[in-house]
């Protein structure tokens, strides 16, 4: 088996093209790279750092990982020496509890508002109940696929970015009602011939939406609130909530695709005694 076939079991064709893009330059850097240990693999990282924002890099780890791991299934390596790589630089960013939105705020971005283009309407609302109900990162929200959803299961399949795991999901039933209409309706009249046939959502001119889209999107919503909002402020106030209704710390890490245990508990961290006066039972996700 080869490494293409290898990452084909595991990730989408698009991102297998840019781990094979990664982990080429990677084997590029040096000849020894099957062989390097965990402090050799610090000495390249470094380098990348010379060049690169940190996110690019944490995204690169990611790829190395990947594989060391395919190294270990051929049989060419019996560890993964950058499996123990944690950097600090590319974790999210820290929670600040004043940007933090309470249940009722977050329910209140459920609401449906008057669209400057109505046939974008349901787009929107699918966009901001999968970052209130399942507070998805924003490169996960842009790359979901039509058959990521089954609405018979009443699930969603998201895939894992470099820093996230892949995970399945609940839908909310508000949520199945939506999506129906959506696909069946107003994404229908959105396609045109530069659809890939596959995105789940897409945008006026009939192409997938970017990360820019939805970033943009949300700041739209700005006006309404004195907090910031941002899909990031979004996803922090989910997975906060959830903590300080004391649900499982592993169920949390599992629901916000958190690759370390430790990333979730940085937000208990946040004061969540303050926090617990603002939280109520009006919380979409219990």
């Amino acid at each position: 088996m080869n490494l293409e076939e290898y990452l084909n079991q595991s990730l989408r064709k698009t991102t297998v093209k840019s781990y094979l893009f990664t982990i080429e330059k990677f084997r590029r850097y040096s000849k020894d790279v099957d062989k390097y240990d965990y402090q050799k693999l610090i000495q390249y990282i470094e380098t990348l750092r010379e060049h690169y924002h940190p996110k690019t890099i944490g995204i690169a780890v990611g790829c190395i990982k990947k594989y060391y791991d395919y190294l270990i299934e051929i049989g060419k390596r019996n560890d993964n020496p950058a499996r123990a790589i944690r950097l600090l630089d590319g974790k999210e960013k820290s929670v600040q509890l004043q940007d933090l939105l309470t249940p009722n705020e977050l329910q209140s971005l459920l609401e449906p508002r008057v669209e400057r283009y109505p046939f974008l309407a349901k787009k929107n609302q699918i966009i901001m109940s999968l970052l209130v109900h399942q507070a998805l990162r924003v490169g996960e929200l842009a790359q979901l696929k039509l058959d990521d959803i089954n609405l018979e299961k009443a699930t969603i399949k998201i895939t894992g970015l470099g820093h996230t795991n892949s995970r399945i999901l609940d839908l909310k039933a508000e949520q199945i009602i939506l999506f129906y209409q959506y696909i069946n309706q107003d994404r229908i009249q959105l396609k045109t011939h530069r659809d890939d046939k596959s995105a789940l959502l897409i945008g006026k001119i009939g192409t997938p939406v970017s990360t820019e889209d939805i970033e943009y999107l949300i700041s739209t919503y700005q006006k309404q609130y004195k907090k910031r909002i941002t899909t990031t402020t979004i996803r922090q106030s989910v997975i906060t909530n959830l903590l300080a209704k004391n649900n499982d710390l592993r169920v949390v890490q599992h629901f916000a695709g958190h690759k370390s245990l430790d990333t979730t508990e940085k937000y208990k961290e946040t004061g969540l005694n303050a926090l617990k006066t603002a939280i109520d039972k009006l919380h979409p996700i219990r």
